[in-house]
């Protein structure tokens, strides 16, 4: 007796379609699956068998069942496969074959208890069964609410494999979940930190200002104490709302990396990422025999913050250079290419020696010139050339940190911060870019035309600071972001000699 149900494995954040063919015969008993399964999947028969007999069921001992993953030339990974091959069995032996079951997409990994597990990257496959004509997508109980985020398909939450057996054959149908709406949950997204709570450092914020605005990368300076970190940690409250297609882009990552909180359906707010020093360059960037996004992905539409800059590894820096360009990582396997998104803005911080007081006028610094120089060198040029922003953040005088009322809150500073993304909004509507960071030679020709008074003062400034043709190009970009904080059409000169104070000297 054969049968076939349809199910799908994620691959990256895109999923692929896989047909569990199920055939019990009388010919010789045995459990065989095949269709290049690993190790997860292979074992999903002792967690059949086990759940099949804590659930009253018959399990066929004396006969021949043979499950196929198609396509078999496709690996396949993880547990998600549980539910849709116990279902295939029980209708094949059961003799049910009659049952349609065309329309719906099964997912789930099983207790041995016959109850169901969290499963991995519910969201992708949700939105690939909308995307396919799918009518039904049954998950498990725990991972409905992420599921609902779709609309156009009726989410059917399963607690146990008794329940869905009952369901399918018309014992007892269960109902589907209420479509979750989105807008409601932008209402309740918070950030802890807020600009209100920064004292001074009034040129450190309006360079965070700029670079949120135009999505540009930024890099602080100063010694320890100085309040990088607080800067750092508060620059997500002034960054723009995240739009739902933004949310749903952060929330499928999450969910494929296993990490989405079972409390956020969808993700919200900004996300901010802070690896520790010690990373290593697929715990950064991504990989593993099935690829999983790294930290730089799991920052996308948000924040990727690297305390003490320099003490990362100089290889596993260098692997930022091209996801800053193209807003992408692409990891290549034996296997295949995966490619996963990585639109982040880096928030950078180091001390500007390797004792922390080069720059401080209070404490004297114990580095020798050779030290400071060894240590600045632990960057390359090339990817500092990709920071548009570099900031001194110097001590705060202690007749400010004593004030008692509030900075500039980051509610403020996020008005005018939309505001500026609104006219880019505008200008690149008919484009594939988003931000005046993104801009390419096409766009800067186009929206970055200064005038003779302007150019004169930017090509000094290119002569007698050694700049690089894209250091010219970063100028004019961030340029072109602070003019649009001032709402103006046009770069004027003042806008270019600002960018221009906060390119490095060195």
């Amino acid at each position: 007796m054969f049968y076939k149900i349809h199910s799908a494995s994620v691959v990256g954040l895109t999923c692929e379609p896989i047909e569990i063919e199920v055939d019990i015969s009388s010919s010789w008993p045995g459990f065989t699956l095949v269709g290049l399964g690993d190790a997860a999947v292979q074992e999903a028969k002792d967690r059949i068998r086990t759940a099949w007999k804590n659930t009253g069921l018959t399990y066929p001992h004396n006969r021949g069942v043979v499950i196929n993953l198609a396509p078999a030339d496709v690996r396949k990974e993880g547990t998600a496969f549980d539910l849709p091959i116990a279902i295939g069995m029980y209708v094949t032996n059961e003799n049910l074959t009659h049952l349609h079951l065309d329309d719906a997409l099964f997912v789930g990994e099983l207790a041995l208890n016959g109850s169901l597990r969290h499963t991995n990257g519910i969201l992708p496959l949700a939105i690939y069964a909308q995307k396919k004509g799918f009518k039904k997508f049954f998950v498990p109980e725990i991972n409905a609410p992420e599921a609902s985020i779709i609309e156009g398909i009726e989410i059917y939450p399963v607690k146990t494999l008794d329940q869905i057996l009952k369901h399918l054959t018309g014992i007892q149908k269960m109902s589907c979940i209420t479509p979750t709406n989105k807008e409601e949950l932008f209402d309740t997204d918070t950030y802890e930190m807020n600009m209100a709570y920064v004292k001074g450092q009034e040129f450190a914020k309006r360079a965070l200002e700029i670079a949120a605005s135009g999505a540009h990368n930024i890099l602080l300076s100063g010694p320890p104490g100085s309040g990088k970190t607080l800067l750092a940690r508060s620059f997500p409250s002034i960054l723009p709302k995240m739009t739902i297609d933004e949310a749903i882009e952060v929330t499928k990552i999450y969910s494929v990396a296993g990490i989405l909180p079972q409390d956020t359906p969808l993700i919200t707010t900004r996300p901010f990422r802070s690896p520790h020093h010690s990373a290593s360059h697929v715990a950064l960037v991504g990989g593993g025999k099935f690829p999983k996004p790294g930290e730089i992905s799991l920052a996308h539409r948000g924040v990727l913050f690297l305390d003490e800059f320099p003490e990362f590894p100089r290889q596993v820096l260098e692997n930022l250079r091209q996801p800053l360009e193209d807003g992408l990582v692409t990891i290549s396997r034996a296997q295949g290419t995966l490619t996963f998104p990585a639109s982040f803005t880096l928030v950078a911080s180091q001390n500007p020696c390797p004792c922390g007081f080069a720059t401080d006028p209070n404490k004297p610094c114990l580095c020798t010139p050779i030290q400071i120089s060894r240590y600045k060198k632990k960057i390359s040029g090339p990817l500092l050339d990709r920071i548009d922003l570099h900031i001194e953040v110097p001590r705060v005088e202690l007749e400010k940190l004593s004030k008692d009322e509030l900075a500039e809150s980051s509610e403020e500073i996020q008005k005018r911060v939309e505001q500026a993304r609104e006219r880019q909004n505008v200008r690149f509507k008919n484009s594939s870019i988003a931000t005046n960071s993104e801009m390419k030679n096409k766009e800067i020709k186009e929206y970055c035309r200064l005038t003779e008074e302007g150019m004169n003062l930017l090509k000094n400034a290119v002569q007698q600071m050694h700049l690089s043709a894209r250091s010219f190009h970063r100028i004019l970009k961030l340029s072109r972001t602070i003019a649009d904080l001032d709402a103006h059409d046009s770069i004027e000169i003042q806008h270019i000699a600002e960018a221009l104070q906060y390119r490095s000297k060195e």
